[in-house]
């Protein structure tokens, strides 16, 4: 499919803290990343989860479904369990016409604990790696019978955050575990984005385009601060306003001819960042560089 820009309804409204946003109602998000420019959008918690319903309000608006976030316990329960709770949200995906499906292993995560810094992260003894592996790749195998491919979403307070796991998880799962590229959970991550893309260009098939401020980023560090924290404080932003270097990646991208979306996502707090200003303003640079990156066509939307 050819490359497309998409937004994640958190610039408007979050997820992990509700109340960030909470006042704003769907139909302003939705009109106002139809407005900046975008193609697509990313499940939020504001919206409907029976396609019947979603879809005539996304078509309102001019928007595709993009994708969704999944929440994995695979680290604690079967296969088969974790079939049979992803069910709705594969129903979900398949049935609005998505390609990817965004996952995540959370067993333990402190991502959304306030009070835990995210130096506090779960990690992976050396005799979980085989059976986890393995597991991950079942269920990649089970979306791929079903039309989705699994795009795992490497996260800060998670079991897979560096890119050294990042590699690691790549080199042990079969082909039906694709890589999420977030530029922002990398560079948080301490690791260069472009770098990690080249080295797993033939598994990228997502990537969420995120930037991060610096000098929030040392300062939080310093602090040890909690995640959440750290969003509060802006450590993220949207592609062009931070830190991160998108010409490389989206240049690597454009060797492997990728093609897939690529979403801005910025958790910022929509009282200190006007969501439409912010969602322009990644739309604009992201598509700038994309087209100067020979990865986006002059007329892509």
């Amino acid at each position: 499919m050819p490359i497309r820009l998409g937004i994640n309804p958190i610039t408007w409204s979050n997820d992990d803290m509700p109340e960030l946003g909470g006042m704003t109602s769907l139909e302003t998000c939705l009109a106002e990343a139809s407005q900046a420019g975008y193609a697509g959008i990313e499940l939020g918690n504001k919206f409907p989860r029976e396609s019947g319903r979603l879809r005539p309000i996304l078509e309102r608006f001019g928007l595709a479904l993009v994708s969704g976030w999944y929440s994995a316990r695979l680290l604690e329960r079967s296969v088969d369990a974790e079939i049979r709770a992803m069910e709705p949200h594969l129903r979900l995906l398949g049935e609005m016409g998505c390609d990817v499906m965004v996952f995540a292993e959370t067993t333990g995560s402190v991502a959304g604990n306030r009070s835990w810094p995210v130096s506090r992260r779960p990690k992976l003894g050396e005799k979980d790696w085989p059976g986890f592996a393995e597991r991950l790749t079942a269920v990649g195998d089970h979306l791929a019978r079903h039309g989705l491919r699994m795009a795992y979403h490497h996260h800060m307070g998670t079991v897979i955050e560096s890119e050294e796991e990042i590699d690691r998880l790549m080199a042990g799962t079969g082909g039906s575990v694709g890589l999420l590229l977030d530029t922002g959970h990398l560079t948080y991550a301490g690791a260069d984005p472009a770098a990690v893309a080249r080295r797993h260009l033939g598994r990228i098939n997502h990537v969420h385009c995120k930037d991060v401020r610096p000098s929030v980023l040392v300062a939080m560090r310093k602090k040890r601060a909690s995640f959440l924290d750290a969003v509060l404080a802006g450590v993220f932003t949207v592609p062009g306003d931070g830190g991160v270097a998108f010409g490389p990646v989206l240049e690597a991208l454009k060797s492997a001819a990728y093609a897939g979306w690529l979403v801005v996502e910025a958790e910022q707090d929509p009282a200190k960042a006007h969501p439409l200003t912010y969602a322009r303003m990644g739309h604009d640079y992201l598509l700038n560089a994309g087209r100067q990156a020979g990865l986006l066509e002059a007329g892509a939307p």
